[in-house]
């Protein structure tokens, strides 16, 4: 019995064999072949059909000089309809009408034949060659192309698939696999209910909980999405439901996908960070404060983050005479790099690419005396809140002791002004990262007070809308995924300007500092504070989708409540006093705000230096408490409740 099995492998070997070894032409011959066979065979049992008889002899006598002619004309058809060329796993409807045109002309030519020889045939007769005909062409190549699936499957390993949807597309997909040597779809899985335990396509069609049952009989690997039309978050839920079984999911383009008319991949509209402002954007233009950079040397520490990076193009356009890009991330460096030299390469300006951080002492003193930096822009630090809340000393390391570092370099140096870029989160700050830049305010005013010629001053500004790790990035990569879109609670609010507004604040503020008044901080007009809820679902609504909740269950995308993270406000303020001053640009207050004494600074800053030594984060934790005003985990409460508009006092600023 063995013997047998492998004398049947051995030949199947070598049919198969034959069959790769023929040429396309060969092939074709084959077919033509077949053809010029098939219409005598036709004509004989037309003929037997016609007298009830399996030996028509006579009348094939005298038929005798027809069948040639026949055989002749039926080779000749195939070569004008191209039939012979026609694949056989591609022998389908088109080839079939094709089929049925060549025997429809074929009956014809016999019927003239038989009324010019006066055969003895009548009218049904000649129909019922050109149906046998018809059965007998498309039969023989149909069994030829199962008989070759047959033994072309032999030996080999099946994939076995489900198809997800039968609809049209899922037909056609199953269609197009019947023929297929290593793919076998076994089953349809759809949503409808009308259509469960259906057969379409020679496929049962099964429901979604029946799938646990179909992988353990049929032993299923793969699932192919089958419903192009369906909206893209509902094909990423599904995929999402189906990789959960251990199937590897893999989606069909629609046509208008295939032809261009559609984006494959990105279904999202691009998204414009100001829309979401809810209030007018500063000017697109540096309205003034220009010349305050027009021929300096600038050092932008952090030059290759969100804001650093943008505020070096703008700086660009000012015409500075060179501009140092301080940056510790090497990947970083090189990209802003490379775009600012293509951008200056029509300028006089000198791009200054320097590896290094600012925590290095030896470094920054380094690099402002061998440049001769006349104006630094702090944006070097740690900013992202559950990150450095995790990791307490190398956020207090790089954003409190490294501004220090800097700041000192700056003032031996001889640096006409030291710009310190800061956040609304150090602000009465619940979190170690907020904490950290108050800390650095802090550092940043004592070191006003015993400036030998620098200017200090900060610039406090909310979230930046499109910033690495900001929530428009987030919201956006969770609608692609076809979400949910996480929000940490359902009344979080928050300060909102683009990276444009960013730049533009720090480099007027820069220039509004002067000696009479350093140690001050600069805010900006933000308008009132933004619902990220609202804008989760505008950005939902702008891809084209739409919220999915109670009163909308057969939405798209959910937005998902996960809690406050450790450290996270509610709310937050611009503004730790009262009272704001008015600066040249009507949008840009500023305030003076209570600070550490020389001696208290100093015993912050030797406090931290040694948790720091040692890693202690819990003594780095009683650091702030001991000197961060309002320094505490958020405690929901009445008080937390947004903020009136920040600015509203504007009218009553002194001047």
């Amino acid at each position: 019995m063995h013997d047998g099995a492998e004398s049947l492998s051995a030949s199947k070997s070598k049919i198969f064999g034959f069959v790769e070894a023929l040429t396309r032409g060969q092939k074709q011959a084959i077919l033509l072949c077949l053809d010029l066979i098939l219409a005598p065979l036709a004509l004989a049992m037309t003929c037997a059909l016609a007298l009830n008889s399996l030996a028509p002899l006579w009348l094939l006598r005298q038929m005798g000089p027809v069948v040639p002619i026949v055989a002749i004309c039926a080779g000749l058809l195939s070569i004008l309809f191209g039939i012979h060329r026609i694949q056989l796993k591609a022998f389908e409807a088109q080839a079939i009408r094709l089929t049925g045109m060549c025997s429809v002309l074929l009956a014809a030519v016999l019927a003239v034949l038989v009324a010019l020889l006066d055969l003895p045939l009548r009218g049904a007769s000649i129909v019922t060659f050109g149906v046998t005909y018809f059965l007998l062409s498309v039969g023989v190549r149909l069994a030829m192309l199962r008989a070759l699936v047959w033994v072309l499957r032999q030996g080999r390993t099946r994939n076995r698939v489900l198809i997800y949807g039968a609809g049209t597309t899922g037909v056609q997909l199953a269609a197009a696999l019947r023929s297929h040597d290593s793919i076998s779809p076994v089953g349809f899985i759809d949503d409808n209910p009308a259509l469960h335990g259906m057969t379409i396509s020679g496929l049962r069609v099964f429901p979604y909980a029946h799938i646990p049952r179909i992988l353990r009989r049929h032993d299923v690997k793969r699932v192919l999405l089958a419903m192009p039309s369906a909206p893209y978050p509902q094909q990423a839920r599904i995929a999402r439901k189906l990789e959960k079984e251990g199937l590897k999911v893999m989606t069909l383009p629609s046509f208008a996908q295939l032809v261009g008319e559609e984006k494959l991949v990105d279904h999202l509209a691009p998204v414009v960070p100001g829309r979401f402002l809810n209030r007018r954007q500063i000017e697109s233009t540096l309205p003034q404060g220009a010349e305050a950079y027009v021929g300096r040397t600038i050092l932008v520490s952090g030059a290759g983050g969100s804001v650093g990076s943008e505020l070096c193009r703008q700086l660009l356009a000012t015409r500075p005479k060179r501009l140092v890009l301080f940056e510790v991330s090497e990947l970083s460096l090189y990209n802003i790099e490379r775009e600012l030299t293509e951008l200056a390469r029509d300028t006089e300006v000198e791009i200054c690419p320097v590896l290094g951080s600012v925590t290095d002492a030896r470094m920054a003193r380094m690099v402002i005396a061998e440049h001769k930096v006349e104006v630094i822009f702090h944006a070097a630090a740690y900013k992202h809140v559950p990150l450095v809340e995790a990791n307490p000393i190398p956020g207090l390391a790089n954003n409190v002791l490294g501004t220090r570092t800097l700041a000192d370099a700056a003032n031996e140096g001889g640096v006409a002004r030291f710009i310190l870029i800061s956040t609304d989160k150090a602000v009465r700050p619940t979190n170690v990262m907020g904490a950290s830049k108050r800390l650095a305010e802090l550092v940043i005013q004592d070191m006003s007070k015993r400036s030998r010629g620098t200017v200090y001053s900060m610039v406090r500004f909310g979230n930046v809308l499109g910033s690495s790790g900001s929530v428009i990035p987030l919201f956006k990569e969770q609608i692609a995924r076809g979400g949910p879109v996480t929000l940490t609670h359902e009344d979080v609010t928050r300060f909102f300007m683009t990276i444009a507004e960013a730049a533009r604040l720090v480099m007027l503020a820069g220039s509004f500092a002067g000696n009479d008044c350093g140690g001050e901080v600069f805010v900006l007009d933000m308008g009132a504070p933004v619902r990220i809820r609202d804008l989760a679902q505008q950005m939902i609504e702008a891809a084209g989708f739409k919220l999915r909740d109670e009163n909308n269950p057969d939405g798209d995308i959910e937005i998902q409540v996960t809690g406050l993270r450790p450290g996270e406000k509610l709310h937050e303020e611009l503004l730790i006093g009262e009272g704001l001053l008015t600066t040249p640009h009507p949008k840009i207050l500023r305030a003076r705000e209570n600070s550490l004494t020389e001696l208290e600074t100093a015993r912050l800053l030797r406090t931290l230096r040694s948790v720091v030594a040692v890693g202690d984060s819990e003594g780095a934790r009683d650091v702030l408490r001991r000197w961060v005003e309002g320094y505490g985990p958020e405690r929901p409460s009445p008080e937390n409740d947004p903020p009136d508009a920040v600015l509203q006092s504007i009218p009553s600023a002194q001047t």
